[in-house]
């Protein structure tokens, strides 16, 4: 299967980290880390629970950004498709490539599947803070039952940290859609747009009072009945803010992103639409990418890293998806 008859000039191999390895199952892969196709390949076969061992290597007949992958008899190389197809049917479960809703239909525009998973990622993360707060108003200053989360005081600073990463990756998804679905829609038909920027504005000063009622419970002395009042509001704003997120994410993917399809974007404009995504939110194609991808299903992961993989500025997209396995 595939090319058996590749040389590989091999240097020093990398291991995957231990974390990724679930099963006895290995596979090797060769190629340069610095492809984004590698760490996209790395991705799938982490969540495959197959050990990889990553060789760096250049491939003189197939050139450098071919991967060659080994497992067992069988060496595969190609496309990424044809690399999927074969991990998919070599590890059948859990399936990576699944068809959600036109996110794999090929015709839906890029940036609206991108949309679509930011809003998926942000609805996880919002339910997961939702919960942390009800389980921190429960408990009423005593500390968590795993010892690991610290005391109550250093539980708050991760609660506070984590709301943190996920106002700033609202924020930057909020920016984005201004900036380009808006943008678009709003020069198709002026006032498209209009009660969704709204709906920013008026969610904004709600977000960052969470975080400014976040930050004075650390202050407080855990137990008191200050510092249970304080998590209880914050509980409820939180769920405040799960069902206004809520009503928002489904109200454009009913109304407005749909419309982009009728915009009927070159293949350029859609390229070029994508890439000024990646722009606006650079903080969550950086430090926050893994924090964004938690957030998504494997399959949803597999689709969003598909589209960083188009990314003109393929080092670009390297560094971003080399966060994610590294």
């Amino acid at each position: 299967m595939g090319n058996n008859c590749v040389k590989l000039k091999k240097s020093k191999a990398e291991i995957a980290p231990c974390e990724f390895v679930k099963e006895s199952r290995v596979v090797v892969l060769y190629g340069s880390p610095a492809v984004p196709l590698t760490s996209y390949i790395r991705f799938a076969l982490h969540h495959k629970s197959v050990s990889v061992r990553m060789v760096s290597a250049e491939t003189p007949v197939l050139g450098s950004d071919t991967l060659v992958l080994q497992c067992g008899s069988d060496t595969v190389s190609g496309s990424r498709e044809t690399l999927m197809r074969y991990i998919e049917s070599r590890f059948p479960r859990p399936p990576l490539v699944v068809s959600r809703g036109g996110d794999w239909d090929g015709t839906t525009p890029l940036i609206v599947t991108a949309t679509r998973l930011q809003h998926r990622s942000m609805t996880w993360h919002i339910e997961r803070m939702v919960r942390w707060a009800e389980d921190l108003a429960a408990r009423g200053g005593r500390g968590a039952v795993d010892p690991r989360v610290g005391s109550p005081r250093m539980e708050v600073k991760k609660f506070a940290r984590s709301y943190g990463h996920l106002l700033e990756l609202m924020l930057e998804h909020a920016q984005m859609e201004e900036r380009t679905v808006f943008d678009i829609l709003e020069k198709a038909d002026r006032g498209l747009s209009k009660a969704a920027n709204e709906e920013h504005a008026r969610d904004l000063p709600i977000m960052n009072g969470i975080k400014e009622d976040i930050k004075s419970i650390g202050v407080l002395d855990s137990g008191t009945p200050a510092y249970q009042e304080a998590l209880s509001s914050v509980s409820t704003r939180l769920k405040s803010l799960q069902e206004h997120c809520k009503q928002h994410f489904e109200a454009e993917e009913r109304d407005l992103l749909p419309l982009m399809e009728a915009a009927e974007l070159s293949k350029a404009q859609d390229e070029r639409v994508l890439e000024q995504c990646w722009d606006a939110m650079q903080g969550t194609h950086s430090h926050l990418f893994r924090f964004f991808v938690e957030g998504l299903a494997p399959h949803d992961a597999m689709t969003y890293l598909g589209l960083i993989i188009r990314c003109s500025d393929q080092y670009r997209a390297a560094a971003i998806l080399r966060l994610v396995i590294e």
